[in-house]
């Protein structure tokens, strides 16, 4: 049975951020759960990795504080199938046993720490807090590339055309002469381009063009 800090959970909202802790020693996850609990972070805790994913996890930024020593698949190994599954959570490892090969693999992999045990209940705070931001700063990366992707979408075939001229360094004169329009059309073009995507500059549609992977967009300062 999945063994949850129901009284961290009950002190947060449903948008609060979650650390998941997944430990097969029952004491250390009551432990992790009070700590948690203390500074008002919510917390649900996992005796494996398969109860970790087969819980519901909401939507919210989030971060897995992981045992390395786990019955069946290290934690090690769970930090990999997670990469292949495309999980994008952040990793705190922490370990009795751990060693400097260990410790090389897991922060190769992106962990965000790997703490030995015993270690202090403030570097595992301060750990769990860089992990946190970490994903809050992925998940606000996304959605503006998502926001990004509907602006482009409502563009036209033409305005793309133009806009990846744009943004690859061409001048209205030069991508007139390219795409064969008057060099008024295109700056027509380029204004109406401008207001689709909510570019303030030409260097922030560079910009734009570069988060959508749009092939020949100059770097912008």
């Amino acid at each position: 049975m999945t063994q949850r800090s129901s009284s961290a959970t009950s002190l947060a909202s449903a948008d609060q951020p979650i650390v998941f802790v997944v430990d097969d020693d029952a004491s250390v996850r009551q432990a992790l759960a009070r700590l948690f609990q203390s500074v008002q972070s919510r917390a649900e805790v996992f005796a494996s990795p398969q109860e970790f994913l087969q819980s519901g996890r909401p939507d919210v930024p989030s971060c897995l504080v992981l045992d390395v020593r786990l019955p069946g698949v290290s934690g090690l190994d769970f930090q990999a199938e997670l990469g292949k599954a495309d999980v994008r959570i952040p990793v705190v490892f922490i370990t009795g046993h751990g060693d400097i090969p260990m410790t090389v693999r897991a922060m190769k992999a992106g962990a965000i720490d790997f703490l030995a045990k015993p270690f202090r209940d403030q570097d595992l705070l301060d750990a769990v807090t860089a992990a946190i931001q970490r994903d809050q700063k992925r998940r606000e990366h996304e959605k503006a590339v998502a926001d990004l992707k509907v602006h482009f979408e409502a563009l036209t075939a033409r305005e793309r055309e133009i806009m990846a001229l744009v943004t690859s360094g061409l001048m209205s004169k030069q991508i007139a002469a390219e795409i064969g329009l008057s060099e008024i059309t295109v700056k027509v073009h380029r204004s109406h381009i401008m207001k689709k995507m909510g570019a303030r500059s030409v260097a922030d549609l560079v910009r734009m063009a570069d988060s959508l992977g749009m092939k020949g967009a100059k770097s912008a300062p």
